[in-house]
């Protein structure tokens, strides 16, 4: 499916241009630990672009829904994970950092999801 490759250039393209962001834009404006925020959020995003990637290769060899499933929760996790933690560390209200582990919740069914369809079709 298309569409993953696609969210993956898209995601790709946005975890490379937040991180120079928050190296040389955010530096200096915000603190240490909200820098060290800022740069997981990129991180994760950038992980699980890679994630999306891999989804959307592997959908041209297995089909089932599982697979389709693990890119949506990939998704939703970058959107609710390291969107929640963009919003933190530049804000600081606290209620965004609550959002965090459903981002990450997101992220981990997303594997499963990935690794079942893998195996099942292996």
């Amino acid at each position: 499916m298309k569409i993953f490759l696609l969210l993956g250039i898209l995601n790709g393209f946005l975890a490379v241009a937040l991180g120079a962001f928050g190296a040389h834009g955010l530096e200096g404006k915000l603190s240490e630990k909200m820098l060290a925020t800022w740069e997981k959020a990129v991180n994760y995003q950038m992980f699980h672009t890679v994630a999306l990637l891999a989804t959307g290769l592997l959908m041209q060899k297995i089909t089932a829904g599982s697979i389709v499933s693990a890119g949506w929760f990939f998704f939703a996790g970058i959107i609710l994970f390291s969107g929640s933690l963009y919003l933190y560390s530049t804000t600081s209200i606290k209620t965004f950092a609550m959002i965090t582990p459903i981002g990450g919740l997101a992220f981990l069914i997303g594997w499963i999801l990935l690794g079942y369809a893998v195996t099942k079709f292996i």
